[in-house]
């Protein structure tokens, strides 16, 4: 009961991420206009991606090594965006709990004192968000569903469908896991 502002900010921060993550490398189905002729290098280069490292080229398509590495910087900056967006939230509602805690509380004002934590937002969203969660998420849409599952059940679209949410809830499992490790070596996240 004493850190439960700090469980419902985890909550609401967890919320926002996750859905992000979902949302971001859903598979879509998009007619893509053409890129305009202003478009810089950048733009075109980055139009040209595909939107997974390891996507399937469809037919009459190709994919060069440099746009496949394109594909990882461009998710992974997408990434950092969510992580960085998720932790800005997080962070904000923590803040706004504790404050109305200490208005509430002076045994906790007293207690807290001038102490708070210094959570490196830029470096945990650059590293894990944008390295692992990127790279973990595009072997599994890439590798595992695209060119493992979907040519072994492509005829069992329900079992296909099943495999696929138990692999993506599966890798969510594993991203807590490895975020406790890697907040843990950050010294955000004190071991008991």
């Amino acid at each position: 009961m004493k850190e439960l502002d700090f469980v419902f900010a985890d909550v609401v921060m967890a919320l926002v991420a996750d859905f992000m993550l979902v949302w971001l490398p859903a598979s879509t189905l998009y007619l893509r206009p053409s890129i305009a002729l202003s478009g810089g290098p950048i733009s075109k280069f980055f139009y040209g991606c595909p939107d997974n490292a390891f996507l399937v080229a469809l037919a009459g398509t190709s994919y060069s090594f440099l746009q496949r590495i394109g594909a990882i910087v461009l998710n992974g900056a997408k990434l950092l965006a969510v992580g960085s967006g998720a932790s800005l939230v997080g962070i904000g509602v923590t803040n706004v709990l504790i404050n109305a805690r200490k208005v509430v509380d002076k045994s906790f004002a007293a207690a807290a004192g001038g102490e708070s934590e210094d959570v490196p937002i830029l470096s945990t969203s650059v590293v894990y968000m944008a390295v692992s969660s990127n790279l973990r998420y595009q072997v599994i849409a890439g590798v595992i569903e695209q060119r493992i599952l979907e040519p072994l059940l492509h005829q069992h679209k329900i079992i296909l469908s099943a495999i696929c949410f138990a692999t993506r809830t599966g890798n969510t499992f594993l991203g807590s896991l490895m975020w406790v490790d890697f907040a843990r070596w950050l010294g955000i996240q004190r071991r008991r």
